[in-house]
């Protein structure tokens, strides 16, 4: 059986002036750095879950790995400081450099992690954040998303010696060419951006052009096209551009739904249509599903080729598409109850013949009178 030999591994140790035992030291206090940093984290975790902020679950949750990672880099670069001094290996020279560039990326990484952590918080609690809707949530997290990995690339040039300067004097040239170049995305581009800054809709909303043949529910709005579902359950992706030089309707935004209809009686029953149109009123002022507060006409409009014709127009409360449905069907049936309590009915096109009385006949037509054969004499 195998015996250590401690005296002549502490002899090994202080020949190279305990650099060796240095580093393990190093290693195992950050490793226990590792294990304490995991039970702090499940602590916070678990104080910060019996909130109802959001930011800190998003936060804690994004800072677990990129943490635990920060804390081994740093370990191992100063376990590689210490053997580089001791031993000027070319090997660890490198090691701050690398330690740097690491450090960004992980920074970055914490960063979009906890701006896709708060995206998804924000998008899993959208009834209770009416401050923010899924578009602006979406919009910032790119735009955030897009600045934390811009500032990274500009930091690690920074980090690795290049002149940031020149880079952006470099960019405002460029930029000209690379503009005319890819104008159609940069359009696109805007147009996305100008969709995420004026609102015309969001995710969610049923949306209509007059111009174009577009119509259908707003699914995802990128920085390039939009995303529609239409009525037929197709998908349509519209370029961002479109929509700067179209007209949009957004009825989902409707504040009421509007009951517009002519309704025509036959003219034998012009006595009664006085009767008919105050009833109408008074039903419809007394319907709970009629918005008071919109305008409500019921009125004698024209004398029709076969009808006298009166119109209904008023709005619902509900703007809910299957409701109204229901609602205008409701309305109708009761408009014909009524219009058959008076004795009255509904007008179809008809044609009225109109025979004058004939005429008196002054002379009466003569039968001229045939000869009569007799017998020859």
């Amino acid at each position: 059986m195998a015996v250590i030999d401690y005296e002549a591994l502490f002899r090994f140790i202080q020949d190279r002036d305990g650099w060796i035992f240095h580093i393990g030291l190093i290693l195992l206090a950050t490793l226990a750095a590792h294990g304490l940093m995991q039970v702090v984290l499940k602590r916070l975790e678990a104080g910060f879950a019996r909130t109802t902020t959001l930011w800190d679950d998003a936060f804690i949750l994004a800072l677990r790995t990129p943490v635990l990672l920060i804390i081994w880099v740093a370990g191992i670069s100063f376990a590689g400081d210490v053997a580089q001094n001791e031993t000027g290996a070319a090997i660890f020279k490198a090691i701050d450099s690398i330690r740097d560039l690491i450090v960004i990326v992980v920074v970055s990484w914490f960063c979009i992690r906890f701006i896709r952590e708060v995206e998804r918080k924000i998008l899993s609690n959208a009834s209770s954040t009416r401050h923010l809707d899924e578009t602006t949530a979406q919009a910032l997290s790119k735009l955030l998303k897009a600045v934390v990995i811009i500032a990274a690339v500009l930091v690690a040039m920074q980090t690795r010696g290049f002149s940031i300067s020149g880079l952006l004097a470099f960019g405002g040239v460029g930029g000209l060419a690379v503009g005319f170049a890819a104008k159609d995305m940069l359009a696109n581009f805007f147009g996305g951006f100008m969709i995420y800054l004026d609102r015309p809709f969001k995710v969610g909303d049923w949306i209509r052009s007059p111009d174009k043949n577009i119509e259908g529910v707003v699914e995802y709005i990128g920085w390039r096209q939009t995303r529609i579902r239409t009525f037929d359950q197709r998908p349509l992706y519209v370029p961002n551009a479109t929509f700067s030089s179209i007209s949009v309707e957004n009825p989902s935004r409707m504040r009421n739904r509007r009951i517009n209809e002519v309704i025509g009686i036959r003219y034998r029953d012009a006595h009664c249509i006085t009767q008919i149109l105050d009833d109408i009123r008074d039903y419809l002022a007394n319907n709970p599903e009629i918005a008071k507060d919109r305008t409500l006409m019921v009125n004698f409009t024209r004398f029709g080729g076969s009808s006298l014709d009166f119109f209904i127009y008023c709005f619902t409360k509900t703007t809910d598409w299957v409701m109204f449905e229901q609602i205008k069907e409701n309305v109708l049936l009761r408009i014909m109850t009524i219009i058959h309590s008076h004795g009255a009915d509904i007008a179809f096109p008809t044609t009225t013949l109109d025979i004058p009385d004939p005429l008196p006949m002054s002379v009466q037509a003569e039968t001229p009178e045939e000869p009569v054969e007799g017998d020859a004499s």
